[in-house]
């Protein structure tokens, strides 16, 4: 099902080539109701001023229908006239559709600026123009919604990353209180990231990163390339506790984001499923939600399943277990973790 947002001569030409050979109807964004259990290749079309107004309705109206989309899986298409706001439409559209139901393969995203230029390390190591490199993996995006499957595991292994104060986190309290929900079949892991010195990625080249991976390593070593990325390699599904530091994760999570790269040059992690727990002291889980799903999803290959964040307003320490409902809500995002990985 093809939901197209905004129109472009360039976006014309992109889907006639994109969806080639495969039958596809075209639905109105505003007839989402009518896509549950639905493939769903969203095309949004912008000016180099973002988003139009449909593209605002169609926002609308996944949050105020959050089953509308149960079952389907999707992928994004977003073409725009200028530098700015692709990425950030495609994230916003993300959660919207994941909150109501959608499920999204790794890579679910391709965008294409006005210029093209975003395409150019991709273009150069294909050898081809950047419209030609553009257009071809438009294609790979359609080819990818059509042949993905969401796996089932007997013993789902579930990895527990977050960077909080162990005793007074509202979050970790969340997390553990999540994992202790799982069914008896579940292996459960946690790493906090505060255990030891966490830097950041000094962004060697593909042939150095390549190197130092081939050994089980990167140039710095440490607890993310001895702990954390062995343990990523294993797992199934990861939960990311997420505070809400300045409408953003917190450095060590920022850090494993770019760490990641590492892992990635050998294997990619398309089998593994994200899932998340984000808490605020004041507003804006939507903002740390939507980072989440960009680093992990749109870039580092692992899948999104449908409503794949829990988020909370707590600000004292152990305020969240005090929240009205905070109990109910917990069974229900473990029960949804459970019928989403075993079989």
């Amino acid at each position: 099902m093809l939901v197209r947002i905004g129109t472009t001569d360039r976006m014309e030409r992109l889907l006639s080539f994109a969806l080639e050979g495969t039958a596809v109807e075209t639905v109105s964004p505003m007839a989402v109701e009518s896509l549950q259990g639905k493939r769903v290749f969203f095309a949004v079309a912008m000016d180099d001023l973002g988003p139009g107004e449909e593209f605002v309705r169609l926002l609308r109206l996944l949050r105020e229908k959050p089953h509308c989309l149960q079952g389907s899986i999707g992928c994004i298409l977003v073409d725009g006239g200028g530098e700015l706001y692709t990425k950030s439409a495609a994230q916003e559209l993300a959660l919207a559709a994941n909150g109501a139901g959608c499920t999204f393969p790794g890579k679910p995203l391709v965008e294409g600026t006005g210029s093209l230029y975003n395409q150019h390390i991709q273009a150069k190591r294909l050898g081809l123009g950047w419209e030609e490199t553009y257009f071809l993996r438009s294609r790979e995006l359609a080819e990818r919604l059509v042949t993905f499957r969401t796996p089932k595991f007997a013993s789902p292994r579930v990895l527990m990353l977050h960077a909080s104060d162990q005793h007074r986190s509202n979050t970790v309290w969340l997390g553990r209180e999540i994992l202790r929900r799982l069914p008896e079949n579940f292996q459960t892991r946690e790493i906090c990231l505060q255990n030891g010195a966490i830097y950041d990625c000094r962004g060697c080249s593909y042939e150095t990163c390549l190197h130092f991976s081939k050994n089980g390593t990167c140039f710095y070593g440490g607890t993310i390339s001895k702990e954390v990325l062995p343990a990523i390699r294993c797992c199934d599904a990861l939960l990311f506790l997420c505070p809400n530091y300045n409408d953003a994760v917190s450095a060590n999570i920022m850090a494993l984001f770019n760490r990641l790269t590492n892992l990635l040059v050998q294997q990619e992690l398309l089998d593994k499923y994200l899932f998340g727990v984000v808490v605020s002291g004041y507003s804006g889980s939507d903002l740390v939600a939507r980072q989440l799903l960009g680093a992990m999803c749109f870039n580092k290959t692992v899948m999104l399943p449908p409503k794949f964040c829990m988020m909370e307003t707590a600000h004292d320490p152990d305020s969240a277990r005090k929240k009205a409902g905070i109990e109910e809500r917990l069974d229900a995002f473990a029960a949804h973790m459970a019928r989403t990985l075993q079989k």
